[in-house]
């Protein structure tokens, strides 16, 4: 049963640490792979340098939705990046999935990746993990409360203390502690 929308009705903040431990799941046709979140980053409005809400105008009608959608956007060119829309309609802020610890479909997730199933980095890094779940822009928008693309509840609770520090591989705002990870997990990317 995936979160519901109330959950993701909260400051981004908020969100990208409750997300760790949850699960999201990618559903393709018959082909389904689904990772534990272990690594986050939250993504505030206008006010932080970073955010899309920020620099980004084309990003502003999903910025201004209400919490519960994916933003999905092509990065450097190269690669996708996956996002979960935070907060109420009219609040910006969004919180990026930088890192899963597989759980099922891995030899899918290998094929995406050109990796073995057994590949440390399997889905760790937000292009890593869009390869590995076969997330496009065509998944911009989507409703993560239903559909082919997910987040469920954490399966158990959390055990592993949430570590929390600067954001990873940005020029803008760089100060604010605003990634959130698993502490010692291995899937955690670097």
């Amino acid at each position: 049963m995936p979160l519901p929308r109330a959950f993701y009705l909260r400051s981004a903040r908020v969100v990208a640490r409750d997300l760790l431990g949850c699960v999201l799941v990618s559903r393709r046709g018959r082909v389904l792979t689904a990772g534990t979140i272990v690594e986050t980053e939250a993504y505030l409005g206008p006010e932080d340098g970073a955010s899309h809400a920020a620099f980004r105008p084309g990003s502003h009608s999903l910025f201004y939705g209400a919490g519960g959608v994916a933003y999905v956007f092509l990065n450097y060119g190269a690669h996708y990046c996956l996002n979960a829309i935070a907060g109420p309609a009219g609040t910006r802020g969004c919180v990026l999935i930088r890192a899963l610890e597989p759980l099922t479909g891995l030899a899918t997730m290998a094929r995406g990746r050109g990796v073995a199933p057994d590949a440390p980095r399997l889905a760790s890094g937000p292009g890593n993990l869009t390869r590995a779940l076969a997330v496009t822009l065509r998944d911009n928008g989507a409703d993560l409360t239903r559909g082919p693309l997910t987040i469920e509840p954490a399966p158990e609770p959390r055990r592993r203390q949430i570590a929390t520090g600067p954001r990873i591989g940005i020029t803008r705002s760089p100060d604010l502690s605003l990634r959130f990870w698993l502490a010692g997990n291995p899937f955690v990317s670097r």
